[in-house]
């Protein structure tokens, strides 16, 4: 037990620098059109940074060029059935009108992703750390950075719909918790039958999740305010995050 019980803990601080992401969030007294715009973009342009520079080309790596993109595809065409299916009327009646509904819709389509992104992050640290454990200790590093910003993707529409602090926390901590159940489930189940491959497919699903996510919602929310300028820069800071904890890992 002792052997999983540092690369355990690596998951698990990573995993919750999403939740950090959200307190940070928080701390602002009140959402204003401008941090709206600002952290809706710094979350788009990390988002679409990590997918597109780290995921993809991963899986393209991995799996090839036609694979990895029928996958990616596959993997916005699944999104965009969850946006459809999500019962907006029953949110609308939770979070009053039609923006905060939008907000709400964005949350939770968020939290789903990031979910996502997180489960077979946690089993990458997970694995990484039992492989080599300073190897290990730069992906959870890097992983644990650009946790942050989605972590603010997450608790920032929820909040911005619903004034709730604990529904914030509470779906941000849903996000977050997925790392560590990542390699839990990596250590008990799928630990004989993982492989790159699988891996690779994994990977260009989850960024063309990322990319729906991004494209459909957190981007037309953080250019709607009219504040064009404030939503470009969050968008570079973004990138900027993720390029800087992605070096870690190069």
């Amino acid at each position: 037990m002792s052997e999983i019980a540092y690369p355990l803990l690596l998951t698990t601080l990573a995993g919750a620098c999403t939740l950090i992401g959200g307190l940070i969030f928080l701390l602002l007294k009140k959402v204003r059109p401008p941090h709206l715009s600002f952290f809706m973009g710094l979350s788009a342009g990390a988002i679409l940074f990590v997918s597109l520079v780290e995921l993809l080309p991963l899986s393209i790596e991995i799996v090839g060029f036609g694979w990895a993109n029928a996958c990616f595809f596959g993997g916005m065409t699944v999104t965009a059935l969850i946006d459809f299916l999500l019962p907006h009327d029953y949110m609308g009646e939770q979070v009053g009108d039609k923006r905060n509904r939008r907000l709400m819709s964005v949350g939770m389509l968020t939290t789903i992703g990031i979910g996502i992104h997180n489960f077979p992050e946690g089993m990458a640290v997970f694995w990484g750390t039992i492989g080599d454990s300073e190897v290990g200790l730069m992906v959870a590093f890097a992983t644990a950075i650009h946790n942050i910003p989605e972590g603010i993707a997450v608790a920032l529409p929820i909040y911005a719909a619903t004034k709730d602090r604990l529904k914030a926390l509470k779906f941000t901590f849903l996000a977050g918790v997925a790392e560590p159940i990542g390699a839990l489930v990596a250590f008990a189940l799928l630990g004989p039958f993982i492989t790159d491959s699988l891996m690779g497919y994994v990977f260009a699903v989850i960024a063309g999740v990322m990319v729906f996510v991004s494209f459909d919602e957190l981007l037309p929310c953080c250019f709607e305010n009219r504040r064009g300028h404030t939503a470009i820069a969050g968008i570079t800071v973004g990138m900027a995050v993720m390029a800087l904890s992605l070096n870690f890992l190069i």
